[in-house]
């Protein structure tokens, strides 16, 4: 999917590129128009410094309307009537720009719902966060559909069941009456109204999250399978790279291996694997996005409420926190061990340099 420029260049002689310059620069044809000039020009060699200063459209402003002209593209494809086409060059790139995360197949069915509801980009943030979630999960309780507004109304339903107080659980029922598509929906949604049971919400545990500190601790080489996004066959086969920092991982004739402090939670492990992905890749989101290591043992695949696994969905993989038993235990591929973040050196030459010391 694309969520921001596309890096490819494109030849522009200067005339052509002082005419997208002046067409910006008057707002002529809609934000759409504007969003694939600026593209185009960026794509050409032009900077967003200088594209803002001969046209006035910020940076950020230049990224908005590129990325959303992208999500318009998806719509139009994916043939969407023109009403709903209209309504969104009114103009709602905003709107569309949430829905940058998402699939094609998303993507449209998160912008029928946005035309059909008359979404905010606050609204259209959280549908799209919504769509992102659920459709993970392997299945919906019976009364909700699969589709986006039931989907929507299924997270509002889930967290209003778990609040005790009443405001903030009748805020929650509006909300997702809103949204409902189906009649099974809205009437479970409408139960809330006469039964006040509280259902304690089961939380994700912790991730076994460590930073790499002593330089001393004893490694174990485990094999490193590749970089995410991989497959399941790629867990199974270990190829061989060079010797790369942060993980100082080694290139041997006969596969891939990276050196693991020796912690007991390693240690244990009968046979892990390690792949590196980014940090924003994770189950939960960390404070700041960085490489990180990913350790998952193949030989355990039995479920565990308190554990995050390593599992198979539609042909990709995924580190996932089960708050189920999954119906088809194949799909484990491993759980997960530790998440290793890289060491944090604040002057690495110093490092290479003797200690020095005052008479």
């Amino acid at each position: 999917m694309n969520n921001s420029p596309q890096n490819e260049s494109v030849q522009l002689d200067d005339a052509t590129a002082r005419e997208l310059m002046r067409s910006l620069l008057h707002k002529e044809g809609t934000w759409i128009d504007w969003g694939k000039n600026c593209q185009t020009l960026q794509k050409s060699g032009y900077s967003p410094q200088v594209i803002f200063e001969e046209t006035g459209f910020q940076a950020s402003q230049q990224n908005l309307i590129i990325v959303a002209a992208q999500v318009y593209d998806t719509l139009v494809k994916s043939g969407v009537n023109e009403k709903v086409l209209a309504y969104f060059r009114g103009p709602r790139s905003d709107v569309l720009y949430e829905f940058r995360v998402l699939s094609q197949q998303q993507r449209t069915a998160a912008g029928l719902l946005a035309y059909d509801k008359q979404l905010d980009v606050d609204e259209a943030h959280q549908v799209a966060r919504v769509i992102q979630d659920v459709s993970r999960l392997s299945q919906l309780p019976e009364a909700f559909t699969n589709h986006p507004g039931d989907w929507v109304a299924y997270t509002n339903w889930k967290r209003a069941r778990q609040k005790k107080d009443l405001q903030e659980r009748s805020r929650l029922i509006a909300k997702g009456l809103k949204f409902a598509h189906s009649p099974t929906a809205r009437a479970e949604i409408e139960k809330l109204l006469s039964d006040f049971t509280v259902v304690s919400a089961a939380t994700a545990p912790l991730l076994p999250l460590y930073r790499l500190e002593l330089e001393e601790e004893l490694p174990r080489i485990v094999p490193l399978v590749g970089t995410y996004p991989l497959t399941r066959q790629a867990i199974e086969t270990v190829g061989s790279v060079e010797v790369r920092e942060p993980f100082a991982h080694i290139k041997v004739n006969e596969g891939t291996f990276v050196p693991v402090p020796g912690w007991q939670a390693v240690l244990k492990a009968s046979d892990p694997v390690a792949y590196l992905c980014s940090s924003d890749r994770l189950p939960k989101f960390l404070t700041t996005t960085e490489e990180v290591l990913v350790i998952v043992d193949r030989a355990s695949r039995e479920w565990d409420i308190n554990s995050y696994f390593l599992v198979e969905v539609e042909g990709n993989i995924e580190l996932r926190w089960l708050e189920a038993e999954p119906s088809n235990s194949d799909s484990i591929i491993g759980q997960l061990v530790v998440v290793l973040r890289p060491k944090k050196i604040l002057d690495e030459n110093n490092l290479l340099e003797p200690w020095q010391m005052d008479d």
